[in-house]
């Protein structure tokens, strides 16, 4: 077990490989075509290339591990990309591939792309609306790819909590396998029956969650979907208390449509009123 005061002794180097994906949605009312502009707007602001790159290198150093190459990119007309290429251990500069930047980025280095050889951080994000919808979505899309000892698990509640995170689904994956000091193959090495184990009370507290887990194929699935509505989380630029009830209702039922719809991966029949 991972972290446990009884080590598993093993032969040679871990090569179970150990990966997190999440996708978190973030939904917003606008109205507007000018609120739903300024939405966008925001979202580049606060998650651009800049702030991922921080939120990955953050989670880097949770997990144990050090970075070899940072690649990054802000889109036009939104969106923003990052990857990076980390070791579990740091790599010496004579060893060190010179297409690797160690995370520093100089103007000629900016779009270096990293090759995949060892464990790898990337996150992209999109951020959507249509003007047949008041409701906008903000999606990110998080992978974390381990061998070796060190786990993306530690850095579960961490993604969670960077993000406003109103829909999560989340898989987990342990691929290959290692062997122990006698040969005997070994295809996870430490103990999990949800990721829910890992994911702390107070989150859990605020969301339903359903799993879908295959155990005999080290594979766990886990949907998430906030509880509570409070309508000033989902208002951009305005106060519930500037909305009648009547508004407060219409808005919320579009919320949780929304919600649903993604949560469920499906599409709601209209239903005249």
């Amino acid at each position: 077990m991972e972290g446990g005061k009884n080590k598993l002794k093993l032969y040679g180097f871990n090569n179970l490989t150990k990966t997190l994906s999440f996708n978190i949605y973030d939904v917003c009312y606008t109205k507007t075509e000018e609120d739903r502009k300024r939405y966008i707007e925001y979202i580049d602001e606060q998650y651009n290339s800049d702030r991922l790159t921080k939120i990955l290198t953050d989670v880097t150093e949770m997990i144990g591990a050090c970075v070899l190459n940072i690649a990054k990119q802000d889109y036009d007309p939104q969106g923003a990309s990052v990857t990076l290429l980390i070791s579990e251990e740091e790599v010496p500069l004579y060893i060190l591939d010179p297409s690797c930047n160690r995370g520093i980025i100089t103007p000629t280095r900016e779009n270096i792309v990293a090759h995949l050889d060892k464990s790898h951080v990337t996150v992209h994000t999109y951020p959507e609306t249509h003007p047949q919808n008041e409701i906008s979505t903000f999606r990110v899309d998080i992978d974390v790819s381990t061998c070796g000892k060190i786990s993306p698990l530690k850095a579960l509640n961490y993604l969670i909590d960077s993000f406003d995170s109103d829909i999560i689904t989340i898989d987990y994956r342990v691929r290959g396998f290692t062997r122990d000091i006698h040969g005997h193959k070994l295809y996870i090495d430490h103990d999990i029956t949800s990721i829910q184990d890992y994911i702390a009370k107070e989150t859990i507290d605020r969301y339903n969650l359903i799993d879908m887990n295959i155990y005999q194929s080290n594979i766990f699935h886990t949907k998430m979907m906030v509880r509570d509505i409070k309508l000033d989380n989902y208002l951009f630029e305005k106060s519930e208390s500037d909305l009648t009830e009547a508004e407060k209702k219409d808005i919320t039922e579009k919320l949780k449509r929304e919600m649903t719809e993604i949560f469920y991966g499906i599409n709601l029949p209209n239903v005249s009123r």
